[in-house]
């Protein structure tokens, strides 16, 4: 489709829109929808939407429609007892829409729909237990939704999910004294998840990660006197963060002192000319 295919008001089966004759040709005469902007006969699903959210009561007539893009708009709008029919529509756009609206004891049968977009809307929409079968979905979307949704007391029954988008979603929401045993996750964006929410008492079980980006987080958070191991650290962009933040701090600027004197003795140590064995 060519950008003047889309700029060109068009119905669903590719025809020029003509105002004249459309059945609500007495609201286009009243300058309430325009051709190419709102327009109920136009291809495009934004101008539909733009149609029906300015005649929601017409929504109801558009529900059989055979465009699917006018049905999911009409199903947006429409009368919640007229929608439990498309449940069972032939497009899953118009079942995520309906699933979206509909109450959640008409909809837990969603969850096992055949296509991953409709089973995303009923994981956004469930709770409590008909959540936890959602994690083993082959979509992606479908479990970040049902652990974007899940309650917090159930978080830690997923906590050592084999998805590791699901585990930082988990150390996003999960209560504080769940995030300890977060801390030895195998995924280093999951400990730092972690290291973002962690107390800051019990920051220090991060500070020698062999993750460069959690001990970067771990030095943004960690108080200003536990600083100390990392300037030692192997990144230098830890160490300069460490020496910034602590020579903020002139009661602790003596630290940066006594590592510059350790530093100084062991460049002397190490260009010290050793002896040397000598041959006979």
């Amino acid at each position: 489709m060519t950008e003047e295919d889309l700029s060109r008001a068009l119905d669903w089966r590719g025809k020029p829109v003509r105002c004249r004759e459309c059945e609500h040709i007495a609201i286009n005469a009243a300058g309430l929808c325009a051709k190419g902007k709102a327009c109920i006969r136009d291809r495009r699903a934004r101008r539909v939407d733009q149609f029906l959210q300015q005649h929601r009561e017409l929504a109801d007539a558009y529900l059989d429609h055979p465009y699917f893009e006018v049905r999911a708009a009409a199903a947006r709008y429409a009368s919640l007892f007229r929608l439990p029919p498309l449940l069972d529509d032939p497009d899953p756009e118009v079942r995520a829409m309906a699933t979206l609206r509909l109450p959640v004891d008409r909809i837990r049968r969603m969850a096992s729909d055949v296509d991953g977009h409709v089973r995303t809307a009923a994981a956004s929409r469930l709770s409590g237990k008909d959540l936890i079968p959602m994690f083993n979905d082959e979509e992606y979307m479908v479990r970040l939704a049902a652990v974007r949704n899940l309650p917090v007391d159930l978080l830690p029954l997923v906590m050592r999910h084999p998805d590791p988008e699901v585990r930082c979603w988990v150390a996003r929401r999960i209560p504080h004294v769940g995030l300890p045993d977060m801390s030895f996750d195998t995924d280093p964006l999951v400990r730092r998840e972690v290291a973002t929410r962690l107390p800051l008492a019990q920051l220090h079980l991060l500070v020698k990660d062999s993750d460069m980006r959690v001990r970067f987080t771990v030095a943004e958070r960690i108080a200003e006197e536990e600083l100390g191991p990392f300037l030692e650290d192997d990144e230098l962009l830890i160490r300069e963060l460490a020496r910034e933040r602590i020579a903020a701090v002139p009661v602790l600027v003596p630290m940066l002192e006594d590592r510059h004197r350790k530093d100084g003795l062991s460049l002397v140590w190490q260009t010290s000319s050793p002896c040397k064995d000598t041959k006979a």
